[in-house]
């Protein structure tokens, strides 16, 4: 069973950026679509993107197109999420887990025999 550790959070101004890492062990990597997701205060944890496991096929949600950037390394088994021109409303702690599939017309939900990490979290203020 795949298991994820999440890293790279911290405090960054309005329109600064953090780069995300989602390290991985426990299984083989790159049988595995990866998703980020997050979850705000008081509020439903939601999809944020996610990336086939060959790495070919990636998807954002509207609110944050043209501003993150998946990608991974299967070399290093680890998945990463660039986050530029952060918002007061990308704040909120982040989360990566295997999904059942990445694709165009299908929501990014977590795999059922996945487990959620602990997380890292995103604080953005002025």
């Amino acid at each position: 069973q795949l298991q994820v550790v999440e890293s790279g959070g911290g405090v960054v101004q309005p329109g600064g950026s953090l780069r995300l890492s989602c390290a991985t062990s426990g299984a083989t990597f790159n049988y595995y679509h990866i998703g980020w997701f997050r979850q705000a205060p008081g509020k439903e944890r939601e999809e944020v993107s996610c990336i086939s496991n060959s790495g070919v096929n990636a998807k954002y949600v509207a609110s944050v197109k043209r501003r993150f950037a998946i990608s991974r390394d299967n070399a290093k088994k680890t998945v990463y999420l660039q986050m530029d021109s952060l918002t007061l409303e990308d704040a909120g702690v982040y989360y990566c887990a295997p999904v059942n599939l990445c694709d165009p017309y299908t929501d990014i939900v977590k795999a059922p025999f996945a487990a959620w990490g602990q997380g890292t979290q995103v604080i953005v203020s002025s």
